[in-house]
Parts: C-alpha cells; sequence; structure tokens
C-alpha cells in the first residue's frame, strides 16, 4: 500500500492568486510558511522555517481566494506532487508542490467591537485597522468549579 498524505498548518506568504483553465475551472495558488522550534545540543534555542507552494481547484479555490489572505493561518490537507516543463530559455524545470484536497481556515481576527473583522452583520464591509488584524479570536473560558459540568461527566 503506498500513501502521499501531507498535513500541513501555517500561515499565507502572500495572498492567493486565482486563475481559470481554458476549460473554466479555477485554480488557485499561494505559499505557506510553516516553522518549528527546537533546542539544540548546547542548550540554545533555535527556530528554522519551511515554504510551501500550494495548488487548490474548483470551487475550494474561489473560497481560498475570497477568505484567506496574507498572514492568515491555514491548515492544508493534501498531496505531493511533481511537475516538469521547460523554459522559456529551454531549460528542464521542476517543481514540487502540495495538492490541496482540503483546507481549514485558521482563526480570524477580531476587531474591537467583538465581531469578525472586515465584516458586519448586515453583510457589508466595516472599518478595520492594522491593529485589529492582529487580535486574534477570543476563546470561551470554562471554569470546571462553576456549575453542573463535572470532569468525569465530559466524554473525553
Amino acid at each position: 500500500m503506498n500513501l502521499n498524505k501531507v498535513f500541513l498548518i501555517g500561515r499565507l506568504t502572500a495572498d492567493p492568486q486565482l486563475r481559470s483553465t481554458p476549460s473554466g475551472q479555477a485554480v488557485g495558488s499561494f505559499g505557506l510558511a510553516t516553522n518549528r522550534n527546537w533546542t539544540d545540543k548546547n542548550g540554545a534555542k533555535q527556530e528554522s522555517a519551511e515554504f510551501h507552494n500550494i495548488v487548490v481547484w474548483g470551487r475550494q479555490a474561489e473560497l481560498a481566494s475570497q477568505f484567506l489572505k496574507k498572514g492568515a493561518m491555514a491548515l492544508i490537507e493534501g498531496r505531493l506532487q511533481t511537475r516538469s516543463w521547460q523554459s522559456k530559455e529551454g531549460h528542464s524545470m521542476k517543481t514540487t508542490e502540495i495538492v490541496a484536497e482540503r483546507i481549514q481556515f485558521g482563526p480570524r481576527a477580531m476587531n474591537s467591537a467583538g465581531g469578525e473583522s472586515g465584516f458586519s452583520r448586515g453583510g457589508g464591509k466595516s472599518q478595520e485597522t492594522a491593529s485589529d488584524i492582529d487580535k486574534p479570536e477570543e476563546l470561551p473560558t470554562i471554569d470546571m468549579d462553576e456549575g453542573d459540568i463535572k470532569p468525569e461527566d465530559l466524554p473525553f
């Protein structure tokens, strides 16, 4: 049995580019950066980044170009694919990219009013500032000491 499966969680390095094939099918592409942190044998903290080329097809390409922007976090599930072509100068070129089969958008930044930045409840565009974009979505806190919830009642 063979398996070609990739899972990545990272941030977009640029806004997605949306194009169409001659037959009209949507195809999108964007870069995704992932990082790795570790401590070396001398105890010093190290960090390295990897940059991945992502290709996405069809309706997912349209949604990615609509909702993902540079710096947004996304989870990509897909497969590795290597393509070959001839450059204009006649050189053989090769690239390996990830063909996304599923994309899960990461948390959205929240604006100071508590809503999602860039969208109002009426569907129109709202005002946003640079500081709003950097604020992570606030997650609710569950206090196990209050209420009727007991740890032994949780299914996990």
